[in-house]
C-alpha cells in the first residue's frame, strides 16, 4: 500500500552523479575526465563558441560584401485573381477594397504594412481599390474591368 511516508523512487529511475577528482581509486582521479594537457584541462577554462584558438576567425578572414538598403520598401504582394476570389466568395459586397477589408479576410498579414497589387489572373468586376502600389498590368486590368485605383501615400 502506497502512502506518503512509504513512497520510493522506481528502481533504475535515478542515476548517480559522476564524482570526479576524488583520488586514483575512484577511476576518475588524476585528470578528472578532462583528458591530457591544454586549455580545456585547466580550471575555469571557458571560451566563446566562435573562438578558434587564436587563429584569425572566420568572420574576419572573409571579406565584407554588399550592403542593406535601409530605404527599401518591402511590399506584400496581392494578385488581381485574389481580389476576384474575394468578390466571388462574397467577402466584398460594396465594391471597395482597402487595407482593413484585406486584413480582415486574411489576404495581408499586417494592416499597416504596405502592399502592392500585381497583375496575375483576371478580374471581371468593377472595384474601387486602395493600395500603396500597383503594377502596370494590374492597373490596365482593373481599369479595363471598369474599376478605379487609388494610391495610398506612405
Amino acid at each position: 500500500m502506497d502512502i506518503l511516508s512509504n513512497l520510493k523512487y522506481v528502481k533504475g529511475s535515478r542515476k548517480k552523479i559522476k564524482r570526479v577528482g576524488r583520488g586514483q581509486g575512484s577511476t576518475r582521479g588524476g585528470t578528472s575526465t578532462r583528458g591530457m594537457n591544454g586549455q580545456k584541462s585547466r580550471s575555469g577554462a571557458k571560451y566563446r563558441a566562435w573562438f578558434e584558438g587564436g587563429q584569425m576567425p572566420l568572420q574576419r578572414r572573409v571579406p565584407k560584401r554588399g550592403f542593406t538598403n535601409i530605404f527599401k520598401i518591402k511590399y506584400q504582394a496581392i494578385n488581381v485573381a485574389k481580389l476576384q476570389k474575394l468578390v466571388d466568395d462574397k467577402k466584398v459586397t460594396d465594391g471597395i477594397i482597402n487595407p482593413v477589408i484585406l486584413y480582415k479576410n486574411g489576404v495581408i498579414s499586417k494592416a499597416v504594412a504596405p502592399y502592392k497589387i500585381l497583375g496575375d489572373g483576371q478580374i471581371s468586376v468593377k472595384l474601387e481599390i486602395e493600395a500603396h502600389a500597383f503594377s502596370n498590368i494590374a492597373k490596365e486590368k482593373i481599369e479595363a474591368a471598369g474599376g478605379t485605383i487609388k494610391e495610398i501615400k506612405n
